[in-house]
């Protein structure tokens, strides 16, 4: 497949993974349907696909689902029963289950039908799934046998024969599959199934896990690497480590090295390898596929690969990823902590993996409660899918010890595993609870569970080899955290938190978890009644938590917490840094009583702390703060304030790793004159010509509208970089932004007949030689420049132009 055809694929696939996004973690499905009544003529609406595996039972089903819940379903259609299955012979497609045990479904019948699978496969259950049965209008009783498993222990997966068993049998299926010529998997499967029946410590596996080891040794990619690479370097590393297999070290090697290679000039990596200057093309940094690269990447070092440049991508990421410890989860990208939910995209849970691996007892603490608390509607979503937020549940949870693992195991895996297991103990991907399917339609997930189920053993590193430098929790204080993932999911975020009482409102404000923190910001910053007051009190407390909830809400307070500026004043110059940017974020938003803070937000923003905040990240917030069009500070208006430190502010903040930290100074452009601004144009000039580093998807933001600014006062050095940026610029985009930038070029009059030349050169480079993009877009944009260079011969007026250095 040529490069073009290649691109046109990932890009596809890319535009469908942010689509995704939105459906599946915002509104759940972009279908808006009725939920049907199957028992009175109802049918499954027109475009809805997504059905469940309902267990062991060999029957699939339709549940009704909107915004990723389907806690409204009370009925399940059966779409499909496997021959020979313990539900052959007893349902058929278009049969309707409406309830267990004689019972109706009364809350959500994916988790009463997960829980009524889990108790027929105890002892005490013997094997009888007893269910409600709707046939042509007759409702009937009837009963399912399955196999007996036995019950889940406490601390399950730990001490629990049923446990083992599922791992005995789904590694046993899996293996008879993977010795088939015919088996073949994407890379992340196929090293994650791999990866299980290595964990599983049965040598009966060992020559199907070489076989595979020969094929990771020899794996390469030209289109999403880092998210191949990541799992493929695992399994090869694990395996090597396990059998002492050191024929395949240089496979090793080379991947690893073409995996730091790949790493961005800031610690990052994005859906592919860096470019060749350094920086992510496409949507940039991607926390997902960074942070199993950095897994592997230590992994590969412990199998014996000490090359520096694999040592020094570790120290990179690690650098970069520590930022995110005590703030939130780790986020999608170059972004703030996530704080909507405990868990994004299993990112908690491959930071405390990564973290305890590393010996950060700090990073791998925290990030294993984010863990342990996000289930329930909050593990059941996920970036395109939950695929990855189910696959590092256990795995990470498993570092606070057995009674952690039991606690979640009890709250949300017990029934969710079961569910999902079929009747020959494979799993194929379930996904949330959503109309429409999603990327990860029909990935085969046997490895993803059954590695959960292998954490007993400790085989492998990432079962648990490596022991867990976290303190084990006890069963209390395992609950307490459960209990921090209450109050939320896609439907009703808010009602929860809204019906507690302002006294535990303002309680929860000092809990260690910044979710929870935030949620009850939230609420309290909708209710009429003021509580600045009482949060000014939080503020002075010696307790770092609590400092930090007491930011968190006032921010949400606005103009009614202006009776806190004084104290956040204070906090502003203490020494920790989340807790300066969170004083920062709360001035921002108290608004116009906060502006006598500016000229010390200022002051900050030139300042450097490189050992403490080496990428800046002080600097990138109060920009933000201060800049924003819509809340910052000073972004509508820079009246009062004082010139030398404003343009010294900008100077340092138009540095920064990152491009909407830049865009944001955008805003200081716009309302300043000429004479102003003047000091800072060769800054602006530097800012427009070098990208930022990171923050790839805003990093046009900057340079546009510097470009704007050298064309709007006919700054003569603005021309050639009009040209220059028609070529180089982000390329998502480009093709809406080149009739800008044409516009702009023609602006120069008879001056820009000069870039003729140049601009033909560029048309020439979009017709034949651009890579990476949709050839019709590339078309369109040496189009538009061959429509202005006809316009541009035809110009007679000459501006007056105005020389950087004058």
């Amino acid at each position: 497949m040529c490069r073009r055809n290649r691109f046109f694929v990932s890009i596809i696939f890319i535009s469908f993974f942010c689509v995704s996004c939105l459906v599946s973690r915002v509104f759940g499905s972009s279908l808006q349907m009725n939920n049907p009544d199957f028992t009175k003529g109802g049918s499954i609406p027109e475009g809805a696909k997504h059905d469940w595996n309902l267990g062991a039972t060999g029957a699939r089903g339709w549940m009704f689902s909107k915004k990723l819940v389907t806690t409204e379903a009370r009925q399940i259609a059966i779409t499909k029963v496997e021959k020979g299955s313990p539900a052959d012979s007893i349902l058929v497609a278009g049969d309707i289950i409406i309830g267990v045990d004689g019972t109706p479904f009364s809350y959500d019948p994916r988790t009463e039908m997960g829980k009524a699978l889990t108790k027929a496969e105890s002892e005490p259950g013997r094997g009888a799934l007893n269910i409600v049965r709707h046939r042509e209008g007759k409702t009937d009783n009837v009963t399912l046998q399955l196999p007996i498993l036995g019950a889940y222990s406490s601390t399950a997966p730990y001490n629990c024969l049923k446990s083992k068993r599922i791992l005995e049998l789904g590694c046993q299926e899996l293996a008879n599959r993977m010795e088939k010529p015919s088996y073949q998997q994407n890379p992340i499967t196929r090293s994650l199934n791999a990866l299980a029946l290595l964990a599983s410590g049965n040598k009966e596996y060992i020559q199907i896990v070489r076989k595979e080891a020969r094929w990771a040794s020899a794996y390469s990619a030209d289109s999403f690497q880092t998210w191949y690479y990541g799992y493929v370097i695992m399994f090869l590393a694990e395996y090597i480590m396990v059998t002492g297999d050191k024929s395949l070290m240089p496979g090793l090697k080379r991947l690893s090295l073409e995996a730091a290679d790949g790493q961005s000039l800031v610690g990052s990596w994005g859906h592919r390898f860096a470019q060749a200057d350094g920086r992510l093309g496409g949507y940039g940094m991607m926390n997902s596929p960074g942070l199993t690269m950095t897994i592997s990447l230590v992994l590969a070092h412990k199998a014996g690969v000490t090359d520096p440049s694999v040592e020094n991508a570790i120290q990179r990421s690690t650098r970069l990823l520590k930022f995110y410890i005590g703030k939130g989860a780790v986020p999608y990208g170059d972004h703030r902590p996530w704080i909507q939910t405990h868990e994004d995209n299993g990112k908690c849970g491959m930071a405390a993996v990564m973290f305890n691996l590393l010996g950060e007892a700090r990073g791998a603490e925290f990030f294993s409660y984010m863990s342990i608390s996000s289930h329930g509607a909050e593990r059941d979503t996920g970036h395109t899918g939950n695929f990855f937020n189910i696959l590092w549940a256990i795995p990470s949870i498993s570092r606070l010890g057995p009674d952690a693992a039991g606690i979640w195991m009890k709250e949300f895996g017990t029934w969710y595993f079961d569910l999902a297991r079929r009747w020959n103990g494979s799993y194929i991907y379930q996904g949330p609870p959503q109309m429409n399917t999603d990327s990860y339609q029909g990935w085969d997930c046997s490895g993803l569970y059954l590695l959960s189920y292998a954490m007993p053993l400790k085989k492998i590193y990432l079962t648990g080899k490596q022991s867990s430098i976290v303190q084990k929790l006890d069963i209390r204080s395992a609950e307490s955290l459960i209990l921090d993932g209450y109050g939320w999911n896609n439907m009703d975020r808010n009602s929860y938190y809204d019906n507690l009482e302002e006294k535990e409102l303002l309680q929860r404000l000092s809990s260690w978890s910044p979710v929870v923190r935030e949620r009850a910001a939230i609420a309290l910053g909708r209710r009429k009644e003021t509580v600045s007051t009482q949060l000014v009190r939080l503020l002075e407390t010696e307790d770092l938590h609590t400092r930090y909830g007491a930011c968190q809400a006032i921010k949400m307070q606005r103009e009614r917490g202006s009776v806190a500026v004084p104290v956040l004043r204070q906090v502003f110059h203490t020494s920790d840094l989340w807790l300066r940017i969170l004083a920062a974020e709360a001035l921002a938003g108290i608004g116009d009583p906060a502006k006598i803070v500016v000229p010390e937000m200022l002051t900050r923003i030139t300042q450097y702390d490189e050992q403490n905040d080496p990428r800046n990240m002080e600097q990138r917030y109060v920009s933000f703060a201060l800049f924003d069009r819509r809340n910052g500070l000073v972004g509508k208006s820079l009246a009062g304030i004082d010139r030398n430190l404003l343009i010294q502010a900008v100077r340092s903040g138009l540095l920064n790793q990152d491009g909407r930290s830049r865009g944001s100074i955008g805003s200081v452009y716009e309302n300043l004159t000429y004479d102003e601004i003047k000091p800072l144009l060769p800054d602006v000039y530097q800012a427009i010509k070098d990208p930022s580093p990171s923050g790839i998807m805003f990093s046009d933001v900057i340079r546009m509208r510097g470009l704007e600014l050298f064309t709007k006062y006919r700054i003569k050095e603005g021309l050639e970089l009009l040209v220059d940026y028609s070529r180089n610029q982000k390329k998502h985009g480009s093709e809406k932004r080149i009739l800008k930038v044409m516009e702009m070029i023609k602006s120069y009059g008879t001056h820009s007949k000069s870039m003729i030349p140049k601009l033909e050169s560029v048309a020439v480079y979009f017709e034949t030689e651009e890579e990476n993009f949709p050839p019709h877009l590339s078309l369109r944009k040496a189009s538009v420049i061959k429509e202005i260079i006809s316009e541009i011969k035809s110009l007679v007026d000459q501006p007056k132009l105005i020389h950087l250095n004058y």
